[in-house]
């Protein structure tokens, strides 16, 4: 593609445009979150303070061929005007950026949220199957009281050979009285 010659008639001339000077979003945005909250400290509210009462007072107290600004301190409010101008966007612009990041970070917070749900339920389902699993398995409860029962039961069972003995026993004792 070859560029259209400037000498051409039939060919419309684009007008030249103004190249503003290019600056990293980033960093604008690193030094207007500075700016903006350095204005927000008492530091900043104390130094305002104090250049006011010195504008305040050199225009009021010192000789008249000294004063830069007569009584309505009129360069006194076009200054603080050209702040406010510039202060206001670029508190804006700190908002905007700490909005931002606020944004990202919901999310990320909500991103681990959905997978710690997920990790929890997983969980819960291993649990509850565990728990099914070991209701079909022998517990050491469950050992114990089993053996606990049939020692019971062989205890009687013993106890009810040793009564048969003994009858047996007696019987056969009649038997040889008799016999005798």
């Amino acid at each position: 593609m070859t560029e259209p010659r400037r000498d051409r008639l039939d060919q419309p001339v684009e007008p030249g445009r103004v190249r503003l000077p290019r600056f990293d979003p980033e960093s604008f945005g690193r030094w207007s979150e500075s700016i903006a909250r350095y204005m927000g400290t008492a530091q900043f509210i104390v130094w305002m303070t104090l250049v006011i009462a010195a504008w305040f007072a050199w225009n009021t107290l010192a000789p008249a061929n000294l004063r830069f600004d007569p009584y309505t301190f009129t360069f006194l409010t076009l200054i603080l005007s050209l702040q406010a101008s510039y202060a206001a966007p670029l508190i804006l612009l700190a908002q905007n950026r700490q909005t931002d990041r606020d944004r990202l970070a919901m999310e990320e917070d909500r991103r681990r949220a959905a997978m710690q749900k997920a990790d929890t339920e997983y969980l819960a389902r291993e649990i509850a199957s565990l728990r099914i699993a070991l209701g079909e398995v022998a517990t050491r409860d469950f050992l114990r009281s089993e053996l606990a029962r049939l020692a019971d039961e062989l205890d009687e069972a013993a106890h009810r050979r040793e009564k048969r003995a003994r009858s047996d026993w007696e019987e056969d004792r009649k038997d040889w009285d008799e016999a005798r």
